[in-house]
C-alpha cells in the first residue's frame, strides 16, 4: 500500500489527485492540508480517513476539529501544521498542490525527511530551485513533475539520453486571448480571463494562462527540473493542447508526449512512476483530429512571458520578484482592483526596482516576496 500526503487537497490538483486515489485501491492518504475550505476538507476526511490534517487558518482549523470530533484524526494549523503533514513518518510521496511560495518550507522539510515529491507547486522551484534540486540530490529523493507540460518533458526523456538533450519545446495553449493584440485587451473582465479554452484549472492559474505568465513560470521551473539553460527552452503555442511538450535531441530527433487535456494522467504517472496504470477517460482518436497547429508566442502583447525569460536568465532573487509581483497582481485583478493589462505592468515595475541577490537563502526569498508586496501596495 503506497502512502501519500497532499498539500492543497481542496484545490483543482488536490481533488483530482484524490480522484486517482479513489480509482486505484492501493494508495492510502495519511495526511491532507488546505487553506480554509473546511467543508470540502471534512468530506475528504470522512472518505479517505487521513491521520493528520492541516488547515492554514487557525480559527478554521478549530472549526474543522469540532466538525470531525467523532473521528480519529489530528487537526493542526499554520506552517507547523503543513510541515507536520509533509513529514509524516509513513508517507512515501508528498503531493505539493498548494498555491504560492507557502509551499517552500514544507517541501524542504519533506525532502530532508526523505519523501519523494510529486510537484505541482511551481513557485517552489521558480523561487528556490537552487536550494531544492541540490537538496533532493543530497537526500536521494525524486522530484516528479505533475504539471502537464513538465510531465510530458519527463516522459519524453524516458529511455533517452539526457546528456544528448538539445532543447525543450514547451507547449502552450495560448489561453483565452490567443491572437488578440494589446489594444484588444483594454477592457478584459475577470469572467473573460477565466474562460480557458481547453483546461479546467483553479482561478489563479487560469488567469496566469490568460497572461501567459504561467508559461513563463514553467520556463523557469523547467530550467531547474531538467538542468538546462533558459535559452534551451523554447515556448511553442499548440492551441489544441494535444501535444503537451516535446524534447529535441542533438541528432535532430524530436520526441513528444500527446494526450487529451486531462490532469489525472500526469498526476497518476507521478504517483506510480515508473509504472503505468490504466486510467479511465477519453482517448485520442487520431483519425478524428482535424489538425495540429503551431504558432510563435506573441511576446509584445503577452510580455509577461518575456519578463519571465529575463528573470530566469538573471536568476538569484529576481524570479521571486517575478512570481510575487504576479501573485499580488492576479489577486488584485480577481478582486477587480486593477485592469487586466496592469498585471504585466506591475511585474515589470517590481523587477526594475529590485536589487538582485545572487544566491538567496529561504529567508531572503521570503523577505524579497514581502518587499515586493509592499512595493506594489505603495504604488497601486
Amino acid at each position: 500500500m503506497k502512502k501519500i500526503a497532499i498539500l492543497g487537497s481542496t484545490g483543482s490538483i488536490g481533488t483530482q489527485t484524490l480522484e486517482v486515489v479513489r480509482e486505484n485501491k492501493d494508495i492510502e492518504v495519511s495526511g491532507l492540508a488546505a487553506g480554509n475550505n473546511i467543508e470540502r476538507l471534512e468530506a475528504q476526511i470522512r472518505e479517505f480517513a487521513p491521520k493528520v490534517v492541516a488547515v492554514w487558518n487557525e480559527e478554521r482549523a478549530k472549526e474543522l476539529a469540532d466538525k470531525v470530533r467523532d473521528l480519529d484524526v489530528k487537526i493542526v494549523s499554520g506552517m507547523e501544521g503543513l510541515i507536520e503533514v509533509s513529514t509524516l513518518s509513513e508517507v512515501e510521496i508528498l503531493v505539493t498542490a498548494i498555491v504560492g511560495m507557502i509551499g517552500i518550507r514544507p517541501t524542504i522539510a519533506a525532502i530532508t525527511a526523505g519523501k519523494h515529491i510529486a510537484l505541482a507547486n511551481k513557485e517552489t522551484l521558480v523561487t528556490a530551485g537552487h536550494i531544492i534540486m541540490p537538496l533532493a540530490k543530497e537526500h536521494g529523493v525524486s522530484i516528479l513533475p505533475v504539471d502537464s507540460e513538465h510531465s510530458a518533458i519527463f516522459q519524453s526523456l524516458q529511455g533517452g539520453q539526457e546528456k544528448a538533450l538539445h532543447k525543450i519545446l514547451l507547449t502552450a495553449s495560448g489561453g483565452p486571448f490567443r491572437g488578440r493584440r494589446w489594444e484588444d485587451l483594454q477592457n478584459v473582465q475577470v469572467e473573460d480571463a477565466l474562460k480557458h479554452p481547453n483546461w479546467e484549472m483553479g482561478r489563479k492559474i487560469t488567469i496566469d494562462s490568460s497572461t501567459m505568465v504561467n508559461k513563463g513560470l514553467e520556463v523557469i521551473e523547467a530550467k531547474w527540473l531538467f538542468g538546462v539553460d533558459v535559452d534551451q527552452i523554447e515556448v511553442v503555442v499548440q492551441p489544441q493542447s494535444i501535444i503537451h511538450s516535446m524534447v529535441e535531441y542533438v541528432d535532430g530527433a524530436v520526441i513528444a508526449q500527446l494526450g487529451t487535456p486531462d490532469m489525472k494522467l500526469p498526476i497518476q504517472y507521478a504517483l506510480y512512476y515508473p509504472e503505468r496504470r490504466y486510467l479511465p477517460g477519453d482517448r485520442l482518436d487520431f483519425r478524428g483530429l482535424a489538425q495540429l497547429t503551431f504558432e510563435e508566442p506573441d511576446l509584445e502583447t503577452f510580455y509577461g512571458l518575456r519578463l519571465a525569460y529575463e528573470a530566469g536568465k538573471a536568476g538569484g532573487s529576481l524570479p521571486t520578484v517575478f512570481n510575487a509581483a504576479n501573485e499580488k497582481a492576479v489577486s488584485k485583478f480577481l478582486n477587480r482592483e486593477i485592469r487586466f493589462l496592469e498585471i504585466p505592468e506591475m511585474i515589470q515595475a517590481c523587477m526594475e526596482a529590485h536589487k538582485n541577490i545572487a544566491n538567496p537563502s529561504v529567508d531572503e526569498i521570503l523577505q524579497t516576496e514581502a518587499e515586493t508586496y509592499d512595493y506594489i501596495e505603495s504604488r497601486w
